[in-house]
């Protein structure tokens, strides 16, 4: 049960629960997606039509949302955002301060007992903070956790704490749940599936942009917490490097001289830049598993991991895919690494290596049929 579903929201728990939902529908199972009317996680604008249809094979029932912001929640959001926990009674508040979706909520109250299990994710929004606690005999909660202030809310933690089943990304998430508090007794680490595309085409994408320079490129949501660009520019500067910026949200004015912006790019296009790319920095501190990373690898480039970010470094340890930075000056001496010692091919075979053996999808359906199967009884991995 994700907040928002269909081929044009961008969101990697989206992306998660969409191609799981697709590729366990082609397995034989009967898969519903129950979710909002809304595309847009910054406008929660219900662009989409209310009711049920088929997409893909697959049932989606969508509800519209409402949205009933007020000053209590929006000092909670302040004070999260500052890095404090606000008291219980701004937390509830704050559970319903950007969108509600009581058509959804009524739906799985009368008809939840007919699911055998209820997946939901992420662990952030209404659609499964308010709803978990309700369906938790036969919730799986995939949480996407973050080491942020919004995990450490009282009103998240039978989001971890209630469901029958977790299922983490990685290890570190693993771990951080933990230190957060109590977790379901059945959980695992599934992982998370990424599909492989047939072929790449790095010289059609710089001649396309007229690119000469060799360059490293970002991706992903131009947002809080996913920034890291201004190291990046110095360092790459002294290597006689560009940097490229691929996908959705405003760039910061100050940087649109220094950054080449492609914006968003079809997939296709995506991987063809990553394959062109001579390395995915990634920046981004608040991930639980970073799909943009499998993609690089996939395309055969290697990753630059900041130094305390811990699932990406944790990716890069185990792989051997990639260098970790703690600075713009370690940044600048791993491009310098790739670029004079010729390391780059080996880490890049590296990393395709570590995702094609962990995080195919056809691997992480395996893990996720043989738990619900282990969980809800044989019918759930037939």
């Amino acid at each position: 049960m994700p907040p928002r579903y269909g081929p044009g929201v961008l969101g990697g728990s989206e992306s998660v629960m969409r191609e799981a939902a697709l590729g366990l529908a082609a397995r034989g199972h009967e898969v519903e997606v129950v979710t909002t009317c809304a595309v847009d996680h910054y406008t929660w604008e219900n662009e989409l039509p209310e009711g049920t249809s088929e997409e893909d094979g697959v049932v989606v029932r969508r509800f519209p949302v409402l949205r009933h912001p007020s000053r209590v929640a929006r000092q909670a959001q302040e004070s999260i955002g500052s890095g404090v926990v606000p008291d219980l009674d701004r937390q509830v508040s704050w559970l319903g301060s950007q969108f509600a979706c009581p058509g959804l909520f009524e739906h799985l109250l009368r008809h939840g007992a007919s699911y055998e299990s209820i997946v939901f994710s992420p662990y952030l929004f209404w659609t499964t903070t308010v709803c978990v606690p309700y369906q938790a005999e036969r919730a799986v909660v995939i949480p996407c956790l973050h080491d942020e202030t919004y995990a450490r809310l009282e009103v998240v933690r039978p989001v971890l704490a209630a469901p029958m089943l977790v299922w983490f990304l990685t290890g570190p998430e693993h771990r951080l749940a933990h230190r957060l508090g109590p977790v379901s007794p059945r959980h695992s680490v599934t992982g998370a599936g990424v599909p492989v595309p047939r072929c790449y085409d790095p010289a059609g994408f710089l001649k396309k942009h007229n690119m000469r320079r060799p360059f490293v490129i970002f991706a992903g949501r131009r947002e809080a917490g996913k920034g890291g660009f201004e190291d990046a520019c110095w360092a790459a500067g002294e290597l006689g490097m560009d940097v490229v910026s691929i996908g959705k949200g405003a760039l910061a004015p100050e940087l649109a001289d220094r950054v080449l912006d492609r914006g968003f790019l079809a997939d296709e296009q995506r991987n063809d830049a990553f394959a062109a790319a001579s390395a995915l920095v990634q920046p981004s501190r608040m991930e639980s598993f970073s799909r943009t990373v499998m993609e690089a690898w996939l395309a055969g480039t290697p990753v630059l991991s900041v130094a305390d970010s811990a699932v990406v470094a944790w990716h890069c340890q185990r792989s051997g895919g990639g260098l970790i930075f703690g600075d713009r000056y370690e940044l600048a001496d791993a491009l310098r690494q790739l670029r004079v010692d010729g390391r780059a091919a080996q880490m890049a075979a590296a990393g395709r290596r570590y995702v094609i053996e962990n995080y195919t999808w056809p691997s992480v359906l395996d893990r996720m049929e043989a738990s619900l199967g282990a969980t809800f009884g044989a019918a759930a991995g037939e």
